[in-house]
């Protein structure tokens, strides 16, 4: 008999898990408090953008995954809690209220395993979930099984990645490594709830951290007039020790609010040191971004009113592909550009225009986007930026400065034009007419 389970909170976690289990066979009961999303998803719309969902659920919907707004009666073989466990980014305190929800629901049904997937501090899934499974169970098996896939390859790494779980008791581990033995190729057994919390933690905040020092020295560079990428690649080639990053954006649901529950599980007088600096500096980036776009605007027109700016990219990332638009860099860039007196006009191959207008800007297609702008700034690295021509977009537009956030774009051929080239932490020499 297939496993039947319940996968509480139809977010990006919840949603492509739903996916794997059913494609592997797995019964599936998705729940989700928005009537919105379980009105979209018993249809067959999907809500978020990532390849191979909407096609899965075109295949099992109503055979082997239903949605609903709650678990149903009979008997499930677990119950995996993955809603969301938002930051308030002025406190950087996690808001836990949808774990204890999602976890008293599950309690008004028959004894199951319960899986906590959610990103939690860690020692929540003992605090908040626990005691509300024993209130009304006699006993209760749990695990923390963290989900660690990146968006755009999900549905391929929830089955390739090594699955992490660690449990309440050996038979909440048992149970766990059974459940998952079906979905995943690996697994990885730690010695209980809070290791497993940690494991998610430490690979989220590592990546912050990372990225945050080749920004660092992006910044550190454009300080001295260096290019950071040269930089970078010399010190990388053939080099044994680790990679450094290339400066860039850090965004997303993961890394834009991880790094704030990691310090939360600490206490205020043992905070730790470079997580918080990380993040910090990552989220700066964009409005150094900003201001930077700003004056090379002025530089070139003399002032900034009604300049009209093309924003390429307003998703958090272009690569590999998505519509989220959470830890986006364009929300802490707007507030400088419209300070300066900008026009703004966006463009995104996935981001609807609804959401380019909530957040300020005008869409235009990605040929008005050159038309009809004085400057650009290339936000993320999407492919269809990547295969921009050039040649032909600079002989035929009016834009006079192009921020290149990512490097993408033939630095030569926009130069020759007489545009001012600049990426993070670069400006070219000026050439061309």
């Amino acid at each position: 008999m297939p496993k039947t389970v319940g996968v509480v909170g139809m977010g990006y976690v919840g949603l492509t898990l739903t996916a794997a289990l059913a494609r592997k066979g797995y019964v599936v009961h998705g729940v989700d408090v928005s009537p919105r999303v379980v009105e979209a998803l018993s249809n067959g719309r999907i809500h978020v953008f990532e390849p191979g969902v909407e096609e899965t659920f075109a295949e099992f919907l109503d055979r082997s995954v239903f949605i609903s707004d709650r678990l149903p009666a009979e008997p499930l073989d677990a119950a995996i809690l993955s809603v969301s466990t938002p930051v308030d980014l002025s406190t950087g305190e996690p808001d836990l209220r949808n774990l204890r929800a999602a976890a008293e629901h599950v309690a008004e049904r028959p004894s199951t395993l319960v899986v906590v997937r959610s990103t939690v501090p860690i020692g929540a899934s003992r605090a908040i979930v626990l005691p509300a499974l024993t209130a009304r169970w006699s006993r209760a098996r749990l695990v923390m099984a963290p989900e660690r896939t990146i968006q755009g390859q999900a549905l391929r790494e929830l089955v390739e990645l090594p699955q992490v779980i660690g449990g309440l008791d050996d038979d909440s581990l048992r149970a766990g490594i059974e459940l998952f033995d079906g979905l995943v190729e690996q697994i990885v057994p730690v010695s209980g709830l809070e290791t497993a919390e940690m494991v998610k933690l430490s690979n989220n905040c590592h990546t912050d951290l990372i990225y945050a020092f080749g920004n660092e020295l992006a910044l550190i560079a454009e300080q001295h007039g260096l290019d950071p990428l040269e930089v970078i690649r010399a010190t990388n080639l053939d080099y044994p020790r680790p990679d450094l990053a290339k400066p860039g954006y850090v965004g997303g649901g993961c890394l834009s609010k991880d790094p704030y529950i990691m310090l939360s599980s600490t206490g205020p007088e043992r905070r730790p040191y470079l997580v918080g600096q990380a993040r910090a500096l990552n989220e700066r980036l964009p409005v150094h971004v900003a201001e930077r776009v700003v004056e090379l605007v002025r530089q070139t027109f003399g002032h900034a009113d009604g300049v009209r700016l093309s924003v390429l990219g307003w998703a958090y990332k272009g690569w590999p592909a998505t519509d989220d638009m959470r830890g986006t860099p364009i929300a802490d860039m707007m507030p400088v550009f419209r300070a300066a007196g900008l026009v703004v006009k966006g463009h995104d191959p996935l981001v609807s225009d609804d959401v380019i207008r909530e957040y300020g800007g005008e869409p235009v297609s990605l040929d008005k986007a050159f038309a009809d702008a004085d400057a650009m700034i290339v936000v993320n690295d999407h492919p269809d930026y990547r295969g921009i021509e050039v040649e032909a977009r600079m002989a035929t537009c009016g834009v006079r400065v192009l921020f290149d956030s990512w490097r993408i774009l033939d630095e030569a051929a926009v130069t020759r034009h007489g545009v001012r080239y600049a990426g993070i932490g670069y400006l070219a020499e000026r050439s061309g007419a």
